[in-house]
């Protein structure tokens, strides 16, 4: 069965840099969409970023410039590199990619993001 696994996160400080990875143990099909959302104590689930199969990005106001979203199909993996971390960035950051079979949705485990000031 396919399952995205997500690795990268940690405690970084102010200003650093993380890149989140999350690869996917199979293929899956018809591919629409690819995200990040991230998701802090006591707060909704947010898109944070997003890439559509022909490429195009999308990101959430409060990390355009900062954060990057790319992926590398041979690797099954996608990716968000995050500069300039503020500590509002302070998160669980969760993958999704979105299937247009049925449809369906695969999610990550999710990764603990730390950003101390």
């Amino acid at each position: 069965q396919v399952q995205l696994v997500e690795s990268g996160g940690g405690l970084v400080q102010a200003g650093g840099s993380l890149r989140l990875s999350c690869a996917a143990s199979g293929s899956i099909l018809l591919i629409d969409t690819e995200g990040w959302y991230r998701q802090a104590p006591g707060k909704q689930r947010e898109l944070v970023a997003s890439i559509t199969n022909r490429g195009r990005t999308n990101y959430a106001d409060s990390v355009k410039g900062r954060f990057t979203i790319s992926r590398d199909n041979a690797k099954n993996t996608v990716y968000l590199q995050m500069n300039s971390l503020k500590p509002e960035d302070t998160a669980v950051y969760y993958c999704n990619v979105h299937s247009l079979v049925r449809p369906y949705d695969y999610w990550g485990q999710g990764t603990q993001v730390t950003v101390s000031s």
